[in-house]
């Protein structure tokens, strides 16, 4: 009788395993095939300006009159700006000023935020494009740039096949867009109360007569960044003060920047000029644009 050995029955196995190769091969191959999907490219903005040095000292001086009737030592102070309180400075930053004047107080704030995508399907230059169609459809417009997926987005609150993120606190996504939210009656028209108390039609008009300027209406601004628009506010706190808000947003790739600019009337019955302040909120606006562009 032959014996076989413990060593020559293993060396036996390994052969007969390595000689069946067909199946563990193709299996390799297939996985080397695999296609891998790249990440979405990172947002063009890296970094956020400082917000209180962002606004030069002139054009400070323009939007806040009231501040030449002050001391010199306060006007620096009116100047310097309060810069706003965030959870993360390399996200989102802000600045707001404030004069108190004779006739009349105004009130500008800047908004940056920089948006960052958490999924790696969706670039940061989307995720921008989705955050800023949502503050336009809260403004009640609409722009003609906007992809249906990020209309849709705007409106469900949940893109087509993405995950849903948590982001971090203080960012937009998180917080929601209440820049500009007040519990005051607001009113985004044009009219409003003439000095004897009585309601017209014929504020903010073009020929005087009596028709409201379409012109000055909330809309898209096609010529502000890659996506803009503005908004008009006319809010009333209980049935003295009243003040208009002007708000321009817009965004540059992945940066949203917002731009406020308030002006109250000492006299309650007085009714501030939308063309002045639009004109003024928009020339900020593209000076801001100039200085991301740089």
């Amino acid at each position: 009788m032959a014996y076989v050995t413990g060593t020559a029955l293993l060396a036996a196995f390994v052969v007969g395993c390595s000689a069946d190769t067909g199946t563990g091969g193709s299996a390799a191959d297939s996985k080397s095939g695999t296609e891998t999907v790249a990440a979405a490219a990172p947002g063009k903005y890296r970094t956020l300006p400082e917000p209180c040095r962002a606004v030069e000292s002139s054009t400070l001086k323009d939007l806040l009159p009231g501040a030449a009737e002050l001391a010199e030592d306060q006007q620096r102070k009116v100047y310097e700006g309060t810069a706003t309180v965030t959870y993360d400075t390399d996200r989102r930053v802000g600045c707001r000023w404030k004069s108190e004047g004779s006739s009349s107080s105004h009130s500008l704030f800047i908004d940056f935020e920089r948006v960052v995508s958490y999924d790696p399907a969706v670039s940061d230059d989307d995720r921008a494009r989705e955050v800023y169609t949502r503050k336009e459809t809260a403004a009640g417009l609409s722009s003609p740039s906007a992809t249906p997926d990020a209309t849709e987005s705007a409106e469900s609150g949940d893109g087509k096949g993405e995950k849903k993120q948590t982001p971090p606190a203080g960012s937009d996504e998180a917080s929601g867009d209440t820049s500009g939210d007040t519990s005051e009656s607001t009113s985004h028209s044009l009219t409003g109360p003439t000095p004897d108390g009585k309601s017209t039609d014929d504020e903010n008009t073009d020929d005087g007569a009596g028709t409201p300027d379409e012109s000055l209406q909330p809309r898209i601004l096609d010529d502000l960044g890659d996506s803009a628009f503005l908004d008009d506010l006319l809010t009333r706190a209980g049935s003295t003060a009243q003040h208009r808000t002007v708000k321009v947003v817009f965004r540059t790739s992945n940066v949203i920047v917002t731009v406020e600019y308030t002006e109250q009337p000492a006299v309650s019955t007085a009714v501030p000029d939308s063309k002045e302040l639009q004109e003024k909120a928009q020339a900020l606006a593209r000076k801001l644009v100039d200085e991301f562009s740089e």
